[in-house]
């Protein structure tokens, strides 16, 4: 879907990642409030971009963000929004004591084992009483078991739900977000349109 989005609709991923960073931020400020602490893990790949906006669309509503960046080698796309982010005042902490833990490290294209320095920081906040958001499929998530490295709460899909996120529903809140894919693409995929996306942007899967 993604793939005719960019080739069929001329819908570049930079405005993709700003309507996945919207849904996330619009996701976050409805379970909590402006004395909070947030904490968004960021990832140096597109998964990282998206957490990035959201990070920059919290600031600008008044929220309390920081960004946790262990690997601060990120992609020419990612590293553009961590520069519009700090001109938002985003911080960057090494701490992980937060009231809400955002996990935008890794994406679809996470490859396991993880790096060391993402599944230490990982397991230190499955320890934590906060509530854990996932940016799509969870950091650490192992396609042959359906089981993660991360354990989050809520997670925020993009677009339309991925079948390797069923096993989670049981234990898990999921989200699926309005990416800005066009109706047409859905039909062609044999998905019927969310009308939720017209209302919110956001559908719970149920």
């Amino acid at each position: 879907m993604d793939y005719k989005a960019i080739n069929d609709f001329n819908l570049p991923i930079e405005l993709m990642m700003e309507n996945a960073g919207l849904q996330l931020a619009r996701l976050v400020s409805l379970r909590t409030d402006k004395t909070k602490k947030i904490t968004i893990g960021i990832g140096k790949g597109n998964n990282g971009g998206g957490g990035l906006v959201a990070a920059r669309r919290l600031l600008a509503w008044g929220y309390n963000v920081y960004l946790h960046i262990p690997d601060t080698n990120l992609n020419s796309l990612a590293n553009l929004q961590f520069l519009r982010s700090k001109k938002f005042g985003t911080k960057i902490t090494t701490k992980l004591d937060c009231d809400i833990f955002v996990d935008a490290y890794l994406g679809f294209s996470q490859r396991l084992p993880l790096p060391v320095s993402i599944n230490e920081s990982l397991q230190l906040i499955n320890k934590t009483e906060s509530l854990k958001i996932s940016l799509d499929l969870p950091t650490g998530f192992d396609l042959s078991t359906g089981t993660s490295e991360f354990s989050p709460d809520i997670i925020l899909t993009m677009a339309a739900m991925k079948t390797e996120l069923i096993p989670l529903l049981n234990n898990t809140q999921v989200f699926i977000a309005d990416l800005g894919i066009p109706r047409k693409i859905y039909s062609e995929f044999g998905i019927k349109y969310p009308y939720q996306f017209s209302e919110s942007g956001i559908l719970e899967v149920v």
